[in-house]
Formats: C-alpha cells, structure tokens, sequence
C-alpha cells in the first residue's frame, strides 16, 4: 500500500514528543516576535534614509536561520504545524490501515483526537 508519509506515530511516540514540540512552538513564536520587531526596525531605517546593514541585518538573518531550523526539525520528523498561534499540529499515524493525523493542540494534556488527511481540526474524532 502506498502511503503519504513515511514516518507514522503511535499514540505514544506523538506523546513522548509533545515535551520537544512544546518547546520549538515557543521558540518558534518568540523567533516570529524577534523577526517582526527587526524587520520593524529596519523599514524604520529604511524610511529615514539611513543603511540597514551591520548588527540588526546580522541579528535578522540569524533569526530567519533559527526558524528555518525550527521547521526543519518539524519537517524530519515528518510533524505538521497546522496553525502556530493555537499550537495546532498532526501527526501521520495508522488507524485501522488508513493514513491519518493524530491531531493536538497546546493546551490539551494529551493526544485524544485524530482526523482525516485532507479533513482537518473541524473532522477529528475522539480516539
């Protein structure tokens, strides 16, 4: 059988990586807040004529790296973030020979929920 992903989580091993995943969205969000009071700064700049080189171009670059690694880290692991601000992500799982996410949101304790490939946060279903 031909399947979209390669890597499917159990239950367990989506649970055992929430710790991980906690700690990238937050990293993720303050990178984003890094990146948009940066890019602020440097249309300041921009707008008054003045060069927008040295540290605070450095400073954006590496931001831009630090959530290109971030995604990158999601994209390995073949983990979907579905939507950063809620802390929405799937994970590719099995259920019953079907290819589908484990779905969870940030605030939620556990993995409890799991929904279609292509039925997303509105189709899940209580595991």
């Amino acid at each position: 059988m031909s399947y979209r992903f390669q890597k499917h989580y159990t239950r367990d091993e989506a649970r055992a990586l929430l710790p991980q995943i906690r700690e990238w969205l937050g990293a993720l969000r303050r990178s984003q807040q890094t990146l948009e009071a940066s890019e602020k700064r440097l249309r300041g700049l921009q707008r008054d004529g003045g060069g927008a080189g040295g540290a605070l171009v450095n400073d954006w670059t590496r931001t831009l790296a630090d959530i290109n690694d971030l995604f990158r880290a999601f994209q390995r692991r073949e983990v979907q973030i579905q939507d950063l601000d809620r802390g929405l992500i799937d994970f590719p799982a099995l259920i019953g020979g079907r290819e589908v996410f484990l779905c969870w949101e940030e605030d939620e304790e556990a993995i409890e929920f799991w929904h279609e490939l292509d039925a997303g946060y509105a189709g899940r279903e209580k595991l």
